[in-house]
């Protein structure tokens, strides 16, 4: 059988047009047993994300088309050595599957991504809060996963909030996501049980003309002021530093996230100029309406002719920008979502909510409680579910995530 990774090096060898190989190499799959010459994959389809690293894949890798999240509980009878063994296989899954290689035996895989390449494809790990009793971890719970505060927003469902592990896939074919998602389910069968699941998308690599910074369901441009791993501040604002932290977590973060519901109904009867007062900028193209182009600094100071500050009080903008919560920051790396309509007629639509962060303490928590107190755009949302987790270190070359927790 010729193999993905063989056909993608031939492609390779030919110097085909548009080939864009990641780390890993080519991705497995069905290749017909005829005689024919291979054919390249194409760009978005052949590129790959390594596993190893220094960070987990998922946090920084740009937002892929297709996401999926979901919690896991572990079962009654499973303890470290249980959840150990469970991290090792969805570490040799992940891994295989993010080179384009099938998560096992080729012969017992489902076949739901044969044909494509890893697309990108990331699958990300983290622990909650109650990992670490159910595990015997205990002393080594981090400070920082203590629970989130309640905000006066918050409608939580606690059936689709928190949970024992968390895992993030995400790829930009459906196809490769949804074999992703088996795949973790599959191998968890016996260990834990999915607590929730939760899918979304965002715009597709090659939708417009040059790079932008994504919308979301109201039209909106969303994380222009985005921390940018160019900024010398970066690593320190996402990651748990190498000291000063658990050693099991040094490199890694944490996740915030948030089930947010978009009344869209309500949001699309507002006029344009009322849209862009809510957010602080233009919905044409995300400038500050104090200004400029979308990354031209907001001038939070500026005033119109009728004295009143060109950015309101309450816009989104003024409310979440660091100046505001002291310096707090953290990335925002979500997914859109929309799981069809409500008995009232109104889309089940809006974002699901990813935040990275050094310590959830000094980034969430701080900008949240400032929302909850003045921010135009939450009259427009409701909070239906939550959680936080600690996601690791990416895992080195021999290692499954977690490892330095469960066995260190």
């Amino acid at each position: 059988m010729v193999t993905r990774r063989r056909l993608l090096g031939t492609a390779s060898a030919a110097g085909a047009a548009g080939l864009a190989l990641g780390g890993a190499g080519g991705a497995w799959g069905y290749a017909a047993a005829q005689d024919e010459a291979p054919t390249a994959l194409t760009t978005l389809g052949s590129t790959a994300v390594p596993f190893h690293g220094t960070h987990q894949a998922g946090i920084v890798t740009p937002a892929q088309a297709h996401g999926h999240l979901l919690a896991f509980d572990l079962a009654p009878d499973a303890g470290r050595k249980q959840a150990a063994a469970l991290l090792r296989r969805w570490s040799d899954a992940a891994r295989r599957m993010m080179a384009g290689e099938p998560p096992r035996d080729g012969e017992r895989d489902t076949g739901i991504a044969l044909d494509a390449g890893p697309s990108s494809l990331t699958v990300t790990f983290g622990f909650g809060r109650t990992f670490f009793a159910r595990t015997g971890l205990e002393d080594r719970l981090p400070t920082q996963l203590a629970p989130l505060p309640h905000f006066s927003a918050d409608a939580l469902d606690k059936k689709r909030s928190d949970g024992d592990l968390w895992v993030q896939i995400g790829a930009d074919d459906a196809l490769v996501a949804f074999h992703a998602l088996r795949a973790v389910q599959r191998e968890a069968a016996g260990t834990a049980r999915v607590r929730w699941q939760m899918s979304g998308f965002n715009r597709s690599p090659g939708a417009t003309d040059r790079p932008r910074t994504v919308r979301n369901l109201m039209g909106q441009v969303d994380g222009t002021n985005n921390p940018r791993p160019e900024e010398k501040d970066f690593a320190g604002k996402v990651f748990v530093p190498s000291s000063g932290g658990p050693s099991w977590m040094a490199g890694g973060s944490y996740v915030v996230q948030r089930r947010i519901r978009m009344l869209l109904d309500d949001w699309d009867k507002r006029s344009l100029d009322e849209q862009e007062k809510v957010i602080g900028r233009r919905k044409s193209d995300g400038a500050p309406l104090s200004g400029g182009h979308e990354h031209t600094e907001p001038d939070l100071d500026k005033r119109g002719p009728d004295g009143l500050p060109v950015i309101a009080g309450d816009a989104h903008i003024r409310v979440t920008a660091p100046r505001s919560n002291g310096g707090a920051a953290m990335l925002r790396r979500p997914f859109s979502f929309h799981d069809g309509f409500r008995d009232d007629g109104a889309p089940d639509a809006g974002l699901l909510f990813l935040a990275w962060q050094a310590d959830p303490l000094r980034g969430f928590v701080p900008v949240q409680r400032k929302l909850d107190r003045g921010d135009a755009l939450s009259r427009f949302l409701r909070h239906e579910a939550s959680g936080l987790f600690a996601v690791p270190g990416g895992p080195r070359k021999g290692e499954y995530v977690g490892q330095r927790l469960l066995e260190g």
